[in-house]
């Protein structure tokens, strides 16, 4: 029943807003074609300094709009949320547990395929007016972050210690400090609405939906 409400909701917002999801669409495309070295400043180079570890790491989550846009996604769900500034907590520490696994060559398996479905959950989840309890949220949060962070691994694998640890403060500060903003800015918004979803929350929901069918259809078919 709750499935079928939601799907009924997507629904009348996607053929409201339809400009809004090609907009969204059109950005995840042009985005798509991204080697290995995209996803990070330094060109593909193995970060060799605390300068190149800590620059690579803060561009990793903001050059990929599949990771940005789930780390704003998690922020946004917080809002309103018991507790919700442990909820991109929960994300990123657990990202960098999942570099970690990357860097010790421990296989996650279709790690691109399960962070394009996480960023369409966590979508689906902001266009449901019935928000999960928090824990819920932290507890999702933190298994997409294992599979975020292996993806972020990709860009040290090679790298000394000092580089290593940088590049995971790096990718640890701009992914809280990015969700902490969405998180803010949302609920200061919230304060100004009287409803607990309101629209502008479930278009962003949409959005970001939009945007993980299309790197979803692009790592199923790639």
């Amino acid at each position: 029943m709750m499935s079928k409400v939601l799907m009924s909701q997507i629904l009348q917002l996607f053929w409201r807003y339809l400009g809004l999801i090609a907009t969204a669409l059109t950005i995840a495309f042009f985005a798509l074609p991204q080697p290995a070295y995209a996803h990070h400043a330094i060109g593909g180079k193995t970060p060799v300094n605390l300068f190149e570890g800590f620059l690579s790491g803060l561009a990793h989550p903001v050059i990929g709009l599949d990771h940005f846009a789930f780390v704003v996604a998690i922020g946004l769900l917080a809002v309103g949320q018991r507790r919700g500034a442990l909820i991109p907590a929960g994300f990123v520490v657990a990202a960098m547990l999942g570099t970690v696994i990357h860097v010790f060559q421990i296989d996650l398996p279709a790690a691109e395929v399960a962070i394009a479905v996480s960023v369409i959950i966590f979508g689906a989840m902001l266009v449901w007016r019935d928000r999960p309890h928090w824990l819920i949220t932290l507890g999702l949060g933190a298994i997409a972050g294992l599979f975020h962070g292996y993806a972020y691994g990709e860009a040290i694998i090679g790298a000394q210690m000092f580089p290593l640890f940088a590049y995971l403060l790096g990718f640890t500060l701009i992914q809280y400090g990015v969700a902490l903003v969405a998180f803010l800015v949302g609920n200061l918004a919230l304060q100004k609405s009287a409803n607990s979803s309101p629209a502008w929350l479930r278009l962003s929901g949409l959005a970001i939906c939009a945007i993980g069918v299309v790197f979803l259809t692009s790592s199923v078919m790639g």
